[in-house]
């Protein structure tokens, strides 16, 4: 049987359209808020779920769920298993400590927010950031990002993201020391950084943003509290030359 060249283009651009189909997400924001209390702590939770039920989906709603019961977990006698029981547990965590304190607990809090950062038809990056009071001094924000494999449908590595990862990390250091005003010649921790050993190394977070990879440092990873988060934009155009084959940005 003969396809005409008019057929050939028809059945071409469905397969194009079908392939984007199975690599667009539809996600729906999913909230958490707890009712206001002057004695229990504040809870409150944002975050994209994937509603088809695909292989990238389950990892992506899995890897999510997985970092927010992370964070709220806090009372051992509790076995979580989702965030509901998480944020039961968080509670119950803040009424144990209130129980040996009365007088001096102040109410606990959890802000979560997650947010797709990037999305092409390749790589998936979720940036979740949170904020965590549980007493003491002040509150602990930190950010994670989440990268997904489009095409496997499952959570990548971060390293695996560049063919080179010690070339890309030499050409970070270099991006680094300019940033922050540091001498090439001098120790990386000169100008009153923390980096263990003296010796640059990239940060645990690594995510993709609409403008370039974004090297994130959380507040104490090479750091003193006071100075915050520290933050490293590399253009795509400059980091094309490190990045994985087939892994287009």
């Amino acid at each position: 049987m003969k396809f005409s060249p008019f057929a050939w283009i028809l059945l071409i651009l469905f397969i194009m359209t079908a392939c984007e189909e199975e690599t667009t997400l539809v996600m729906e924001p999913v909230i958490y808020n707890n009712s206001p209390c002057a004695t229990c702590p504040n809870i409150s939770i944002q975050y994209p779920k994937a509603l088809e039920d695909t292989k990238l989906s389950r990892a992506i709603n899995t890897a999510i769920e997985e970092e927010i019961i992370g964070l709220l977990t806090f009372a051992d006698s509790l076995e979580v298993t989702n965030i509901d029981e998480a944020i039961t547990s968080f509670t119950q965590g803040y009424e144990e400590l209130k129980e040996v304190y009365p007088d001096e607990t102040i109410p606990w809090e959890a802000n979560i927010q997650a947010e797709v950062s990037f999305e092409n038809r390749q790589v998936l990056s979720i940036k979740l950031d949170s904020y965590l009071f549980t007493g003491g001094a002040h509150g602990y924000a930190a950010t994670r990002f989440l990268n997904f494999d489009m095409n496997k449908g499952q959570e990548i590595d971060t390293q695996a993201l560049f063919k080179d990862l010690l070339a890309f990390r030499s050409y970070a250091e270099s991006k680094f020391r300019k940033q922050e005003d540091i001498p090439e010649i001098a120790p990386i921790n000169s100008t009153g950084f923390m980096f263990e050993l003296d010796s640059f190394y990239l940060p645990e977070n690594i995510g993709l943003t609409p403008k370039g990879i974004l090297l994130l440092y959380n507040q104490y990873e090479v750091a003193s509290y006071a100075d915050g988060q520290i933050e490293l934009l590399i253009p795509f155009r400059e980091v094309k030359k490190f990045v994985t084959p087939g892994m287009k940005l």
